[in-house]
This record gives C-alpha cells, structure tokens and sequence, in this order.
C-alpha cells in the first residue's frame, strides 16, 4: 500500500502502513501505549490483509488477502482550550466514523444507496460494506477506532450471505489506498469540528450529518438489548447523547445506547 492518503491527516500524526497485520487496532493500541509521544492525535495504522480482525460482540472479521481495507484511527480528542474531551462524549466517535465511511464510500461510487446502521456499519441494500469498531485505550488516554471495507472481493468470496463489497457494488476494482483516502477525508473535517464544538454534537453539525445518512431512522427494528431483552418498534431518532430513540409497538419512545440492531422487512 502507498501513502497517498498521508496529507488528509495531520503533518504531526504518525503513520503505519503494514503488508499484514493481525488486528490494526491491536497494532495500533499497541504503539499508542507503549510510546504515546510518537503516536499523536489522528494517528493511523492501515493494511490490505489483516488476518485476526475483529467486530462488535466478538465477532470475526474475515477479510481475503489484499481485498479489504482495514484502517485503525488513533485520536485524543482535546477540546479548543487543551482540556482532554470528557469521555461521556465519546459515544460520538462510532458514529462519526460511521458518517465519515458513508459518505466516503458514496462519494467514491457517484452517490450509490448507501446507509448507516446505526451504530457502526455501512450497508448497501441490507448487505454490509463496512464495519466500526471503536475501543478505548488501557490507559484511557485516548480512543482507536477500526474500520474495515469489502474493496474487491467477488461475490463468491463474501464472508457471509448478507454482506457485500464495492466489487459487487458498482462491478470496479477500487483501490484500496484510493477509499482510505476518501474515508480520512471525510472523517478528519467532522471530527474536527466536534472538537472544536467541544464536543457537542448539535453545534457542531455531527447529529445532523449523522441523522442525514442513517439508514435505520424510519425502520422497523428488533434490538437486542444488553442483557438478552428484545425492543421491537419503528427507529424515530438519534438523540443528543447519540442514542437510538425507538418507538415501541405500544407508543412509547426508548433510547437506546447499545445493542444489535436488526432491520425488519415486515
């Protein structure tokens, strides 16, 4: 992989470009942690092979050889005056990433239907393209959020019935330097300005782009809930905190902060 997409980040930022990796976020925590003055705000680490990937809930990210992005983000996020953000707001950050992948992955393929599911992963007619991951540091002095992108694997290579690749999409070979670059610019700008909002999504613009290009808001959904409880309604919203808000089948709006998210076709 090339470094082509380098100047979508901050000069300061530091960059590792692997032939494989097992986990980009486990390589990139790794270096975070261990040397924190080398590995700055918006520091990445990206490779075409990653061999041990990994989802929500434990899930396996399988990716065939040099056919996927795997892209980890490293950020610190600071408010204008310095002050570290609170960390109530960095239920944010998945979100944002999910915004920034959308738009990315719509750009790159002239506006096809592409949505957000809420929290964390980007489909095209129900199949997923993309997926977030977004884990706190052992030192909580920052957040490393992972995404992973099916670039150019066929049809009959895809992990799983429901899943999709921009190959299958569109039926051209993208390449995979070319989508890392579209997604670090569309993230940097939004994560950007929620910082200098001090991270207040409203102000800062992110609820709106987030609502834009949700594709759960508006559909029938099953929620698992964390404890094993299923919530059954219609997605109404994304609430300040970045919640899902759900209107049950007995009218009552819930917010939601985790859980799987499945969207019904009856």
């Amino acid at each position: 992989m090339g470094r082509e997409w380098a100047e979508t980040i901050r000069e300061s930022a530091a960059i590792a470009t692997l032939d494989e990796a097992g986990s980009t976020n486990d390589e990139l925590a790794r270096r975070a942690v261990t040397d924190a003055a080398a590995w700055p705000d918006l520091s990445v680490v990206v490779t075409d092979t990653q061999t041990n990937g990994r989802g929500r809930l434990g899930r396996v990210w399988v990716a065939p050889p040099g056919e996927c992005l795997a892209i980890s983000v490293l950020v610190r996020p600071a408010t204008p005056s310095g002050a570290a953000l609170d960390p109530e707001r960095f239920g944010w950050l998945p979100l944002l990433a999910g915004a920034a992948m959308t738009r990315a992955l719509r750009r790159l393929t002239d506006g096809a239907a592409i949505d957000l599911k809420w929290p964390n992963d980007v489909l095209t007619e129900g199949r997923k393209l993309s997926g977030i991951l977004s884990e706190l540091l052992p030192d909580l002095s920052g957040v490393v959020i992972g995404a992973g992108v099916n670039v150019t694997v066929a049809s009959e290579a895809l992990p799983t019935p429901t899943s999709s690749s921009l190959l299958v999409l569109t039926g051209e070979r993208f390449d995979v330097d070319a989508v890392a670059s579209a997604y670090l610019r569309e993230f940097r700008p939004l994560y950007d300005a929620y910082l200098a909002s001090g991270g207040d999504a409203e102000r800062s613009g992110l609820r709106a782009e987030v609502r834009g290009v949700c594709g759960t808001l508006g559909s029938r959904v099953r929620v698992e809930l964390p404890g094993g409880a299923d919530l059954v309604g219609v997605a109404r919203d994304i609430d300040g905190d970045g919640r899902l808000v759900v209107e049950d089948e007995n009218g009552r709006l819930q917010s939601v902060a985790a859980g799987d998210v499945t969207h019904l076709r009856y």
